[in-house]
């Protein structure tokens, strides 16, 4: 039988996955609500324009 309690002592983070997490959390992404935000700014400048 697993003792979890005890494999979870031994339980240590791969450091390879927290170096991608920290890499990902960092970055700034877009997400799509900037990508609208983006779209609807350039149609209002576009009607500006004419």
């Amino acid at each position: 039988m697993i003792d979890y309690e005890e494999e979870l002592k031994k339980f240590e983070p791969c450091q390879e996955m927290a170096d991608v997490e920290g890499a990902i959390y960092n970055r700034e992404l877009t997400d799509i609500l900037d990508v609208l935000q983006e779209m609807v700014k350039d149609n209002k400048d576009k009607r500006n324009i004419r």
